[in-house]
């Protein structure tokens, strides 16, 4: 049976209960995401007839992210598209053994952002990636120039953020009920809990869908693929930085 966003079914007792997300909203994402990077496409296409003058990769460069940050982004990335693949393979109608490799990214994923937190809290600048309120009038003042992140970019991190960590408490709670390496399926979870874990994984699975498709249209943007070259690299260019960031809010050391 379904209702709008949410699937039900009937227990062993005939008692209505959640069975999980409405899978047909994956669809609907991926339509309305589309069109909106499309629009935003063509809305940048005409602006840049405007403003063709670019900041230049050469010159002095400087540091932006460390090898071991890089290693997190790329390495969460990978096991983020892996879940999003293999979790949707079924939905769309592809035949795959997919359970496997989805626990195991699941794993690998759950790692990397426990260890990702533990560096972002000891090792990093957290400071950088608050958002403050001073923050949110940045979009609509051209003269503001962000730290090391833009509004934009905090925006997108702490709703990953956010996703990927509803993502991770709700797939370890479904994987202790299938069997394992580690243990046998115990069946523990009453119905109606599990299809409550089961809908908050689908709805957060739907967002990180939405998140990373944006995400990726993002990286690949001609005005912002020094970022991606940057966390690919670690480094972008002090022309690249002077036409982008305030030096008085960032002063990264020089690259190597």
């Amino acid at each position: 049976m379904g209702e709008g966003i949410v699937r039900y079914k009937r227990d062993v007792w005939g008692e209505e209960v959640i069975l999980g997300v409405s899978w047909d909203l994956l669809w609907v994402i991926a339509v309305a995401i589309f069109l909106l990077l499309v629009a935003h496409a063509f809305v940048m296409a005409v602006m840049a007839k405007k403003n063709l003058d670019r900041p230049s990769k050469d010159g002095r460069r400087i540091v932006r992210h460390e090898s071991i940050d890089r290693w997190f982004h790329w390495l969460m990335a990978a096991s983020i598209l892996v879940l999003i693949f293999t979790g949707t393979a079924p939905i769309i109608g592809m035949r795959i053994a997919w359970l496997d490799i989805h626990w195991i990214s699941g794993l690998i994923l759950t790692f990397l952002v426990i260890a990702h937190i533990i560096r972002a809290s000891f090792w990093q600048d957290f400071k950088s990636m608050l958002l403050m309120p001073k923050d949110f009038s940045e979009p609509f003042d051209s003269s503001k120039k962000p730290g090391k992140y833009y509004f934009e970019q905090k925006g997108m991190h702490w709703a990953v953020t956010v996703v990927v960590l509803a993502v991770v408490i709700t797939g370890v709670l479904m994987f202790m009920q299938i069997d394992t390496p580690f243990w046998d399926r115990t069946n523990s979870m009453p119905e109606s809990q599990l299809g409550l874990v089961f809908l908050l994984h689908g709805l957060s699975t739907l967002a990180l869908v939405a998140l990373a498709s944006t995400h990726i249209y993002f990286a690949l943007r001609p005005e912002k693929i020094f970022y991606t070259r940057a966390m690919v690299s670690g480094w972008m260019s002090e022309d690249e930085l002077a036409a982008n960031h305030d030096p008085a809010k960032w002063a990264p050391k020089e690259a190597d």
